[in-house]
C-alpha cells in the first residue's frame, strides 16, 4: 500500500476520483473514453499525446493570429512564442 506524502513519486493527497454527481456537465461517453484509454498501449498514449499536444498548438496559434492579424509574420512568430511560454509549468 503506497504511503501518500512519503518519497518523490507519491502526491500528497490520494487522487480523486470521477464523481459524476458533483459534475454539472453530462458525460456519457466518459466510462467508455476510459476505458479506451486503459487499452492503449504506451505507445499509442505517447502517439495521442503528441497528436493532441500539435493540435492544441495549432489552435492556439489560430487564436492568436485571428486576435492579432495586423502583425507581420516575424513579430507573429516573436508574439507567439512569448505567450508559448507563458503556458508552460514552472513548478519543477
Amino acid at each position: 500500500m503506497p504511503q501518500w506524502g512519503l518519497g518523490c513519486f507519491w502526491p500528497r493527497h490520494p487522487p480523486r476520483r470521477y464523481d459524476p454527481v458533483v459534475d454539472p456537465k453530462p458525460r456519457p461517453n466518459h466510462r467508455q473514453y476510459l476505458e479506451v484509454l486503459r487499452r492503449m498501449t504506451p505507445q499509442q498514449k505517447a502517439a495521442k499525446f503528441f497528436e493532441l499536444s500539435e493540435q492544441a498548438k495549432r489552435l492556439f496559434r489560430e487564436g492568436l493570429r485571428k486576435r492579432f492579424p495586423e502583425l507581420s509574420e516575424e513579430e507573429f512568430h516573436a508574439l507567439y512564442l512569448e505567450r508559448l511560454a507563458k503556458c508552460h509549468n514552472r513548478n519543477y
